[in-house]
């Protein structure tokens, strides 16, 4: 095969993970999340960064970012804009996957000033 036509079945198996989990983002946004109420109290919701952080990062460092911004979504808390990080951090493997998320709001400003 020549060029791009040759996918390897990681890469198909990826895909397809990525797609599920979108998927089932967007089942529970338009059912659940829409009969109880938006409540999120970051900018963008947590299904909004999950189903970005799947699209950029990938299935397996996507749901564990995703994971790790539905803990922080709780009273205690920090809240506000919560942007994807650029990258992935540099100590991040797949056998740690803790190490993808953020799971603290340590990195978010409370102050609108700050940048």
């Amino acid at each position: 095969m020549t060029g791009g036509a040759h996918r390897s079945s990681t890469g198909i198996a990826a895909e397809v993970a990525g797609i599920a989990l979108i998927g089932l983002i967007r089942i529970y946004r338009y059912t659940l999340s829409a009969l109880i109420g938006r409540r999120c109290r970051y900018l963008p919701t947590c299904s909004e960064y999950t189903e970005d952080a799947i699209r950029r990062f990938g299935p397996w460092p996507g749901l564990w970012i995703g994971l790790a911004r539905f803990s922080r979504c709780n009273p205690w808390g920090a809240c506000g804009f919560d942007p994807l990080p650029d990258a992935l951090p540099a100590d991040s493997r797949w056998y740690k996957p803790w190490r993808y998320g953020r799971w603290s709001g340590r990195h978010i400003s409370l102050r609108p000033d700050d940048d």
